[in-house]
């Protein structure tokens, strides 16, 4: 990718279009013209620390004065536990895997949403902007742009998409206008793998039907829709037969029970066998709902307590697989991926609802582990309740925004987050990470100091 300065369309650029003719059978109008190098940048701070990143979305925002920024008070249960590790408090009754892993963990505890509902807030998570906006309505999912980035590095034998999404219950973001070889692979994790990676009549008979489909799609004029559909297929067929696929999405009965025997626990073995498998896959989301806790919050084996008992197990023992399996240059696989945690907002803080609940609050806290981040420690402070960022903790002296963690993503793992594509079908340039009326994004660098 190169980085230029001039209009959409030049005499140079149409030319570099022109000589694609041969390929452009094979490839979409976005396609060419993304061949084209129609990308500006600005400068910024790349940081490069991770190969591969996991972005868990809690659905329904967990309560951060119940558990990352914990503010304990009368209202606070005693299995909750409250311990102080290095001068933060952490629930470790709620979360006592995670306190095991206190050290590979920073909490960014200065993150603030302005809008406090769900669905416009877990879209603009996935795509790092306002989605009512009209760059908005077209963007991908920040996995989408990531698996766009490592396209061209992909080897042969690295069948998987880039980007694999799990435990969604269809609560995703997909391609936006990209090509649809960017849209994520959504799985459903289970022990026994990917159930159609085999046709009912045998590897023969279907390779006997897909070369007549082949023949029959030959005649098609070349078409948005057609090189959509042909994108997906292609990546079917890539991972049809193949052994080492199916391998990767099946997992023992001893590590389902170890990682907490849930659909979220599930993914995140996935999650792990795959990036071990380095099959092509650099992004992962994972979702896990049931933090929208209006009422009965504290309600045993209900409330709070059922998502957290299902991240704690996952979530602890993903990193702690991941801490000891080999990856490049002597690095662990931890090293090398960016875990990022994050609900869509915070909830009300100091003494429940009427409901014997908390309600929907702008302050909340991001977990990061992985990928370079120096763990063991809190960044940012908000007020002795949680109810306002006391100090955000970093060098922009402001609340942190969604667009800021979408930028700490993209620069850990090498992407320039001022990109800017001039292939987008509203021809006004799409920005991988836009700025705001007062501020443009920026990384949080000191998690990785």
């Amino acid at each position: 990718m190169k980085t230029i300065t001039e209009p959409i369309i030049n005499r140079r650029i149409f030319f570099e279009i022109a000589s694609a003719g041969v390929a452009g059978y094979f490839l979409s109008p976005l396609d060419v013209l993304a061949q084209a190098g129609t990308t500006y940048q600005k400068p910024a701070v790349v940081m490069n620390s991770a190969r591969y990143a996991i972005f868990i979305l809690l659905a329904g925002a967990p309560s951060h004065v119940d558990t990352f920024d914990l503010k304990v008070g009368p209202w606070t249960p005693a299995n909750f536990q409250p311990t102080t590790f290095d001068g933060v408090d952490f629930p470790a009754g709620l979360l006592p895997n995670l306190s095991y892993q206190w050290g590979q963990f920073a909490f960014l505890r200065s993150c603030q949403s302005n809008a406090l509902v769900h669905s416009l807030l877990q879209t603009w998570n996935q795509i790092a902007r306002n989605p009512t906006t009209s760059t908005g309505k077209i963007a991908p999912n920040i996995g989408s742009i990531v698996a766009l980035e490592f396209d061209s590095q992909r080897r042969r034998d690295q069948v998987l998409p880039g980007f694999v999404s799990l435990n969604t219950g269809g609560n995703l973001i997909r391609n936006g206008y990209l090509p649809a070889r960017y849209s994520p692979f959504d799985v459903t994790a289970n022990a026994g793998g990917l159930t159609n990676l085999q046709h009912p009549d045998g590897q023969v008979s279907f390779g006997d039907r897909r070369l007549v489909v082949e023949a029959l799609n030959s005649v098609n004029p070349v078409r948005v829709d057609f090189d959509e559909m042909r994108d997906f297929y292609t990546s079917a067929q890539s991972m049809m037969y193949d052994p080492a696929v199916n391998n990767v999405f099946r997992f023992s009965p001893t590590d389902q029970q170890r990682y907490g025997n849930s659909g979220f626990g599930n993914s995140c073995i996935v999650a792990r066998n795959l990036i071990a498998a380095d099959l092509g896959t650099r992004y992962f989301q994972i979702n896990l709902g049931g933090w929208d806790n209006h009422s009965n919050i504290y309600q045993a084996n209900a409330g709070i307590y059922n998502p957290a008992r299902q991240l704690d197990q996952g979530l602890a023992n993903l990193i702690a697989d991941l801490a000891i399996m080999p990856g490049s240059n002597g690095r662990s696989q931890l090293d090398q991926t960016l875990i990022v945690v994050k609900g869509e907002f915070g909830r009300t803080v100091g003494s429940l609802n009427g409901q014997q609940g908390r309600d929907h609050y702008a302050v909340h806290t991001t977990l990061f582990a992985g990928g370079g981040v120096r763990g063991g420690r809190a960044m940012g402070t908000t007020t002795a309740d949680g109810r306002f960022v006391d100090s955000p903790g970093w060098s922009q002296e402001r609340p942190v925004a969604p667009e800021d963690i979408a930028a700490t993503i993209y620069s850990a793992l090498g992407i320039n987050y001022t990109t800017q594509r001039r292939d987008d079908p509203l021809g006004r340039g799409f920005e991988y990470v836009p700025s705001t009326s007062t501020w443009p994004p920026y990384p949080v660098v000191e998690l990785f100091q």
